[in-house]
């Protein structure tokens, strides 16, 4: 199967950076942070070193969070959060622009 060019969105990166943290909420710093284990859900497929998904995989961290999340397993991390990533990524893709919609979804993923 041949691998389709990276999507890539400066102005979806943006709109990640003006929202909080997943993780803890600070909104000072955000930075855009890809997710890059594959999900066989959404057919996803993995992304190692030197290569960046899609831009539709990608969710607020500060950078802190942001550092954590590529320090260690980054399943773990995730499953440690008690977020599901892909599911708000992929949120985030569809009302892209839309601060308010984004605020909602980036509080409803915090409810853990």
């Amino acid at each position: 199967m041949m691998r389709q060019p990276r999507q890539h969105s400066d102005k979806h990166l943006d709109f990640v950076r003006s929202l909080p943290c997943l993780v803890c909420e600070n909104n000072i710093e955000t930075q855009a942070a890809h997710i890059r284990y594959a999900d066989d859900r959404v057919a996803k497929r993995y992304c190692g070193k030197g290569e960046k998904p899609d831009d539709k995989f990608t969710v607020p961290l500060c950078g802190k969070d942001h550092q954590h999340q590529h320090s260690m397993n980054e399943r773990e991390y995730w499953e440690k959060a008690g977020i599901d990533p892909v599911f708000v990524a992929l949120a985030l893709w569809s009302v892209s622009g839309n601060y308010e919609l984004g605020m909602q979804i980036i509080q409803r993923a915090q409810e853990r």
